[in-house]
């Protein structure tokens, strides 16, 4: 592996940041197909996977805030690919015909960014790389 001459690559913050920047590119181009960014698509395989979720548990399995899953429901609302409905207190997020026919799509979008990801990393290194990351995630967010 090249040495990189940047004198923040063993900062863990700068690293992280600059690993998420390159994914992100790489995410938008495979699921460029679907028509979604990368963050409605792995909301949109999530409902289509559990219909009826509550929005706080959709928020705590995308590791996202609970007011950032509110705004990305409501733009795939207006989109038609997912319905949310109210039940009592909680709001239940649940998919749309169009999500449902959409997901092949999405699956193949995510299978590709696996294939460019291993294609360019030893497989077994991006799952090490991939589970310590999230560990990280995990350990640092407090649950």
């Amino acid at each position: 592996m090249k040495e990189v001459g940047s004198p923040y690559c063993k900062c863990l913050y700068y690293s992280s940041n600059a690993l998420a920047r390159v994914m992100t590119k790489m995410a938008e181009a495979c699921f460029e197909s679907c028509g979604l960014s990368p963050s409605y698509a792995f909301v949109v395989m999530t409902v289509n996977k559990n219909p009826g979720l509550h929005t706080g548990e959709l928020a705590e399995m995308m590791m996202l805030t609970p007011s950032t899953i509110t705004r990305l429901l409501e733009k795939l609302e207006a989109r038609e690919l997912v319905k949310r409905v109210k039940e009592g207190r909680n709001t239940l997020v649940f998919p749309t015909r169009s999500s449902v026919e959409l997901n092949e799509r999405i699956l193949l979008g995510w299978q590709e960014l696996y294939k460019r990801i291993a294609a360019s990393t030893l497989s077994e290194d991006a799952e090490r790389l991939t589970a310590g990351i999230y560990q990280a995630a995990v350990s640092l967010s407090g649950k």
